[in-house]
């Protein structure tokens, strides 16, 4: 699960592996390690909520962003490539959220691994 942040906007990608997992288990975690304790670990998690609203919080290293479960369910079992919502935070600032399933890269940057990704839409509309 690969996370951006910029601003007041919190963007996750998830493998095709991952949303199976998210879908079955209603939560999905990754850590990132910055020492040798725990405390020192930024932990980033998805969960379904029972709530109409997306909801986040972070507090002691930890980023919990809670979809609402029928937003979720419907997402995980579906063709759709993103969901959004967001969290009025006070009068004049939301928390935005984005959540993507990950696509293969068209122009390989890298060497990481890209099996567990879903197909790049450009990619299918080449081979047609």
């Amino acid at each position: 699960m690969k996370l951006r942040i910029l601003s007041n906007s919190i963007r996750f990608r998830l493998g095709k592996t991952e949303v199976e997992n998210f879908g079955r288990n209603g939560s999905i975690q990754e850590t990132v390690r910055f020492g040798g304790s725990p405390q020192d670990d930024l932990r980033y998690t998805l969960q379904k909520i029972d709530d109409s609203s997306f909801a986040g919080s972070f507090s002691n290293g930890n980023i919990v962003i809670g979809i609402p479960r029928s937003v979720a369910d419907s997402w995980v079992n579906s063709e759709e490539v993103s969901i959004s919502g967001q969290q009025k935070l006070d009068g004049s600032t939301n928390l935005k959220f984005l959540i993507e399933k990950d696509f293969v890269c068209l122009h390989t940057h890298n060497d990481e691994d890209q099996s567990d990704r879903y197909p790049h839409p450009m990619e299918l509309d080449r081979n047609v």
